[in-house]
């Protein structure tokens, strides 16, 4: 007997009839849509690369206008973390949903009828309700009765403020001061005008969280401890009463 196997043919009718074709990974919709950049590159001038540009650039213009801003510090009133020149780039989303400003938070607003005209940038140092006083014993800010200690960016030498106030911030603004303090045009300086030095929170254009020009001072602006064991400045709401059948 024969053991060898014998080869099989392949069926022949499970072969292609044709040569093979390469799929089209993009699809009638992919083409669709190529077919149209390239008939407005047609008219263009610089076609392709013209078009790729203006996308880019309104990509940008969303960006700036929803997401991200930049923001030239203009003057020495937040030194000494932010110097003249420094660009920051402002997050115009901390604030749109849930989240608040909050105490050592750095803003950007727009000061028009408040400071003057234009846009400031600031700390955060009261919230609505908080009882803000300076100075205590030690010449330090207090906020809600806690004395809050401002070394970590106060700028050198500066005291926590020369002029002595007496605030509670009432709700839905910030109380707010420059970190250089001796060079500072904030809510010190206005507590006499309308508004009494307050920001409302609609004039906040965004944070401020990150420092990106000069590359050599790029960082993150984290928010300091330093407000962390200020108390809420709001009693907790009392539980209700039980009844005779508990």
């Amino acid at each position: 007997m024969d053991t060898e196997a014998q080869p099989t043919e392949r069926d022949r009718s499970s072969r292609p009839s044709g040569p093979e074709q390469p799929s089209d990974p993009g699809g009638p919709e992919e083409r669709s849509r190529s077919a149209f950049v390239g008939r407005i590159a047609e008219w263009v001038p610089g076609g392709r690369i013209t078009v790729t540009l203006l996308v880019f650039l309104l990509f940008l213009l969303l960006l700036s206008t929803f997401v991200l801003q930049p923001f030239q510090i203009p003057s020495g009133s937040m030194e000494r973390g932010l110097r003249i020149g420094d660009r920051v780039l402002v997050n115009k989303l901390a604030y749109r949903f849930d989240d608040r400003p909050q105490r050592g938070d750095i803003v950007v607003f727009d000061g028009t009828g408040l400071f003057g005209h234009g846009d400031y940038i600031k700390r955060v140092v009261g919230v609505g309700g908080d009882h803000v006083v300076c100075c205590d014993r030690d010449g330090r800010v207090q906020v809600n009765g806690q004395s809050v200690d401002e070394s970590a960016f106060l700028y050198p030498g500066d005291r926590p403020s020369t002029v002595r106030f007496d605030v509670v911030v009432p709700d839905g603004t910030l109380f707010v001061l420059g970190d250089h303090r001796d060079d500072s045009s904030d809510s010190r300086d206005h507590l006499g005008s309308p508004g009494g030095g307050m920001v409302p929170w609609d004039a906040v254009i965004g944070r401020a969280d990150w420092i990106v020009w000069p590359f050599g001072h790029a960082t993150h602006l984290d928010r300091p401890d330093a407000y962390a064991r200020v108390p809420d400045n709001r009693a907790p709401e009392p539980e209700p009463a039980k009844g005779a059948d508990g």
